[in-house]
């Protein structure tokens, strides 16, 4: 009779290269996502401040993820950073990025990245242009 660890460590053994493929897929997605912000300025006028570092992501409880876990990275886009989390859901990519954007992404092609990275960026100008109205509304009160 096997025992409740055994079950696990044959659970996780027997999912390892699912796990992984869903890693790689992730972790392809942030890349391009990340080369996306790089190019959000139009054909040949890459921004040159924008640097990508993985994270763990601090939802995950067990390690390694189980499948459908998010695979998250800090995007530096100049002077603003913002976490990125990303897992796969039925085919899509559905993601989470900053305090409360989320987005849901089928299409992968360049186009689709290109256009989910400037709409990432004029969330997160609104978010910034926001905090800082405030700051100055309760300075002025």
């Amino acid at each position: 009779m096997m025992s409740d660890f055994d079950a696990l460590q044959e659970a996780v053994r027997r999912s390892a290269e699912a796990r992984q493929a869903e890693l790689q897929f992730c972790e392809a997605f942030i890349q391009a996502l990340y080369q996306s912000f790089r190019h959000a300025n139009g054909p040949g006028l890459p921004l040159n401040n924008v640097s990508l570092d993985w994270a763990d992501d601090a939802a995950n409880r067990v390690r390694p993820v189980p499948l459908g876990g998010w695979h998250a990275a800090w995007i530096r886009l100049g002077l603003c950073e913002v976490y990125v989390r990303v897992r796969l859901d039925a085919g899509r990519f559905v993601g989470e990025y900053g305090p409360h954007g989320q987005f849901s992404q089928e299409y992968t092609g360049e186009d689709d990245l290109l256009i989910l990275a400037r709409t990432i960026l004029r969330d997160l100008v609104r978010q910034q242009r926001g905090g800082a109205a405030q700051t100055e509304e309760r300075l002025a009160n």
